[in-house]
């Protein structure tokens, strides 16, 4: 596994490969056992190219695509790999035949196998590439969090895994518009298959979810952003899998209180007194830094228990944050959320 995260001009890279050997995160790391451990992890899904054109053209690919070349276009990434023409990558993305489930699914494996923990944490969020033109698979204009805006933009929808001892994504699926799956010819222009129906970003992540639920995937908690904290079908499953969760809400949204009584969480976080809040960092976003106000503990205000068979708590970013309320619960814990420990 390969994690790169880029700061400014100061390029962090994190490697792991097997039997949990690790390069520490260094501005510089030994190439050789750099690519020592890609090769590992390229092995893991090595077999699903059939054929050694499109295995080496896979490799050359992804070694590529972890390059610092500016554009990431088949043209850009050939010339990176040493190619004179870009139609291998080319093939290989429109024509080779191999199951990308399939490389989905060995990657997850390897990631559980080097990353796994039973307190391990699943996130789900989406995120937007820019682009010009109406040819690319799933692009229209739509809002996407990476330019704050709607825009022209191909949509996709992720799902993390974190533990402390990394992270990595483990799947994806691509956000198909209704102006896509209402138009087949277009979808078939595209080689999108005729089967393909439009479902929208919560299906995607309630299937994600539940396939690395179903393969094994050791978690104790999911997190997510408002839009899928908001839906009711996305938490039942996760309560009916006895998994904790952590999922950001609307200022309307309803919680019922240790008396009984229901109220919106902007009412019952205006309830809290000033001593209680913590001007924390959320990290950076697309509009800049994300510093809000956070209660120090969500259970630890009489008005934010729940009542002690609902396994859930409540805690809620201040009204000047313009940030949305939490609910986080877990069915079989009486213990306080991961924020509160």
């Amino acid at each position: 596994m390969l994690c790169v995260h880029a700061d400014g001009h100061r390029r962090t890279i994190i490697c792991c490969g097997q039997k949990n050997r690790a390069v520490a995160a260094a501005a510089i790391v030994d190439p050789d056992i750099w690519l020592e451990l890609f090769e590992e992890g390229f092995a893991r899904v090595a077999g699903r190219f059939g054929r050694v054109e499109p295995r080496r053209a896979a490799r050359d690919y992804l070694l590529a695509l972890l390059s610092d070349v500016d554009t990431r276009s088949c043209w850009q990434l050939a010339e990176q790999a040493g190619h004179r023409t870009p139609h291998r990558m080319q093939r290989l993305l429109a024509e080779a035949v191999w199951d990308a489930d399939a490389v989905r699914d060995d990657l997850r494996r390897y990631v559980v196998d080097e990353l796994g923990d039973p307190d391990g944490v699943l996130i789900v969020d989406d995120t937007g590439d820019l682009k010009s033109g109406s040819h690319t698979v799933g692009v229209q204009r739509q809002y996407t969090g990476t330019a704050g805006r709607i825009e022209n933009a191909q949509v996709s929808t992720f799902l993390a895994y974190a533990t402390t001892k990394g992270r990595a994504l483990i799947d994806r699926q691509l956000y198909l518009p209704k102006s896509w799956t209402g138009d087949r010819d277009r979808c078939r222009a595209a080689a999108v298959p005729d089967d393909v129906q439009f479902a929208t970003k919560l299906t995607h992540a309630r299937q994600m979810l539940a396939r690395a639920l179903d393969a094994g995937v050791p978690a104790a908690w999911v997190t997510a952003d408002e839009f899928y904290g908001n839906h009711r079908g996305l938490r039942r499953d996760l309560h009916s899998r006895g998994l904790g969760y952590v999922l950001a809400v609307a200022r309307n949204h309803r919680v019922t209180l240790a008396d009984g009584t229901t109220s919106t969480v902007e009412r019952v976080a205006g309830r809290l007194p000033q001593r209680s809040w913590n001007r924390l960092s959320a990290g950076k976003g697309a509009k800049g830094d994300r510093v809000y106000d956070w209660p120090g503990c969500a259970s630890s205000h009489p008005a934010t228990r729940p009542p002690a068979t609902t396994g859930c708590w409540f805690a809620a970013a201040s009204a000047t944050a313009n940030w949305p309320s939490t609910v986080a619960g877990h069915p079989h814990r009486s213990a306080s959320p991961p924020w509160c420990g």
